[in-house]
């Protein structure tokens, strides 16, 4: 598997569990319950500790690839001039 694979799947994993973690604040919003929670008996177990570590790594990683591709189409714009000049 190439390195654009993998980064693609990397992405997908990442979205899906980002929208589970969402949808779990907007029912906690809304409801007042906790679904990972209620799964796995408490915010305090480590189950429930494991899936909310998951989402905030979740959110990093796709954090880090938006600023990657933000930061780098900045670059890309100086390289093509350098490149033209050259």
């Amino acid at each position: 598997m190439d390195k654009m694979a993998v980064l693609r799947w990397v992405k997908f994993i990442s979205f899906g569990i980002l929208l589970l973690g969402g949808l779990n604040w907007l029912i906690i919003g809304l409801f007042e319950f906790d679904i990972i929670a209620g799964i796995f008996g408490g915010m305090e177990s480590v189950a429930s500790r494991v899936f909310y570590s998951f989402f905030g790594l979740a959110a990093l990683t796709l954090l880090t690839i938006v600023l990657i591709k933000v930061f780098s189409k900045g670059n890309e714009g100086q390289n093509t001039t350098k490149a033209k000049t050259a």
